[in-house]
């Protein structure tokens, strides 16, 4: 009896919805849509380019075992991805063949794709017969500048990259060079700028790729014997948005060619957004000449959200959800979850899903049941201001004094202290740790790490007052 290409999704989906979380079901497994199934090859249809990545990335064990289960070990599935262009309001169904096999290679053979010249350029994010201007530019919707909350902690590189979006390529900041923490908000304010781009240039081509990727695509075309196809691919960029740099850290041959890349866009006006866990001065396993390059044009930093910052962050989550929590119980998870935005989101989430599950009114009592739950199952990150206060009171002085441009011994003394503590103690760079201690640079942290590391060594006195100090913030 031949099956049935709805009996077999269907049957799918009842599958893997036991094993998926609830939002990541409804987010990418409703959505799709069976079309047929000719000699066990399932046809599903799904709304973009980006969806088919995500789910090739994510859920494609899931997917390959629940299709043998139900057409056995020769089952493949094929997409057929509506495409939205710029040009037309229709959409344009394209299809890649997968192997729903263990041990295979999963990813569907690069296609060509065709240039005005007539020379043929194979695209590495396999989007068949598509033209320059309608590659898919790999952004999240929901990563928007509309759904970016401003506050101190990332004013500038906020409006610096708004202010790009409305010029891509003929501002000073080119390249805008975001830096700063895991879960701040590098990924989205990166792709905020692109999703502007898009918004007022419609015919200029944008792409966001994690360096990672960049990495493995290289790698791939050296393999194949097709560099110079994806060398000139990405020259063809109008904003090219890399993700986490740092992690070109080592690969010579692929920084090698993202410097060709960087030197050919920038040449020729385009724009370049990058980002990375800490600024370009402490980037460590590039070239110099990359680290140079990265310098050109502005670089600044996201640090951790403000308490204001933290509420408006989460009124906005709130009013995303369609829920309401009274201010009693914002003002609770702002000042208990202080690490970063990431953090911060996930305790609403896990706050939300509690009430939910167990049909309960989000009260301040459950709220902070949960979120004290929470804060003693993770251990609490030591924040900057954190160690500037327990300095301070060790030694009776006043947080704000740290930041004044007095040279008093004893100031100078405590103002290094909390630098120290702040290079060991926190994932913060060197600059983000001297724009909040005082406004110093970098060097001036570094000087400070290693005056207090002497004095260690050679102070028996000063030695006690950092035995002391550390072993307070032990308690936190």
């Amino acid at each position: 009896m031949k099956k049935d290409h709805n009996e077999v999704w269907k049957n799918c989906l009842n599958i893997i919805r036991d094993i998926v979380p609830a939002t990541s079901f409804r987010t990418w497994f409703l959505p799709i849509v069976p079309m047929k199934l000719e000699r066990n090859v399932l046809t599903i249809q799904v709304p973009s380019a980006f969806f088919y990545e995500y789910l090739e990335d994510q859920f494609i064990d899931i997917l390959r075992k629940t299709l043998r289960k139900e057409l056995g070990a020769d089952a493949m599935l094929e997409y057929s991805i509506v495409m939205h262009n710029d040009t037309s309001a229709q959409a344009k169904p394209y299809t890649v063949k997968m192997p729903a096999k263990e041990n295979t290679n999963l990813k569907s053979q690069p296609v060509s794709l065709p240039l005005i010249n007539d020379t043929q350029i194979k695209n590495p994010f396999i989007i068949p017969g598509i033209k320059k201007v309608h590659i898919n530019p790999q952004l999240n919707p929901e990563y928007s500048f509309k759904n970016f909350v401003e506050g101190d902690c990332n004013r500038l590189a906020r409006s610096a990259g708004y202010a790009l979006a409305n010029n891509p390529g003929k501002t000073a900041f080119n390249p805008l060079f975001i830096y700063g923490g895991t879960g701040l908000g590098k990924t989205h304010l990166s792709q905020a700028i692109g999703i502007e781009v898009k918004a007022r240039y419609p015919e200029k081509t944008v792409l966001y790729v994690p360096a990672h990727k960049f990495i493995q695509q290289y790698q791939e075309a050296t393999r194949n014997n097709t560099r110079n196809d994806f060398l000139h691919f990405y020259q063809m960029i109008d904003v090219l948005i890399i993700d986490d740099v740092h992690e070109f850290a080592g690969k010579e041959k692929s920084q090698d060619t993202f410097f060709h890349i960087f030197n050919h866009l920038h040449q020729t006006g385009k724009q370049l957004i990058l980002t990375s866990d800490r600024p370009p001065v402490e980037l460590t396993g590039l070239s110099k000449r990359l680290i140079s390059r990265f310098k050109w044009g502005l670089s600044a930093d996201l640090q951790s959200p403000d308490f204001q910052t933290r509420i408006a962050i989460l009124k906005q989550k709130i009013y995303s959800n369609g829920i309401e929590l009274s201010d009693e119980v914002i003002e609770y998870i702002a000042a208990n979850i202080d690490t970063h935005v990431r953090e911060l989101e996930g305790a609403l989430v896990t706050l939300m899903a509690q009430s939910t599950f167990n049909k309960k009114n989000i009260t301040l009592d459950l709220a902070k049941k949960i979120i004290d739950k929470i804060a003693k199952q993770t251990k609490r990150e030591i924040t900057i201001d954190y160690i500037q206060k327990v300095v301070c009171d060790y030694f009776d002085m006043n947080v704000d004094v740290l930041q004044s441009k007095t040279r008093k011994r004893e100031i100078v003394q405590a103002r290094q202290i909390a630098m120290y503590f702040s290079k060991n103690l926190t994932n913060s760079s060197l600059s983000t740790i001297g724009s909040q201690i005082g406004g110093k640079d970098h060097a001036t942290v570094l000087h400070a790490y290693k005056t207090v590391n002497n004095l260690v060594e050679t102070n028996k006195e000063f030695r006690s007052y950092i035995g002391d100090i550390e072993k307070k913030l032990k308690f936190y």
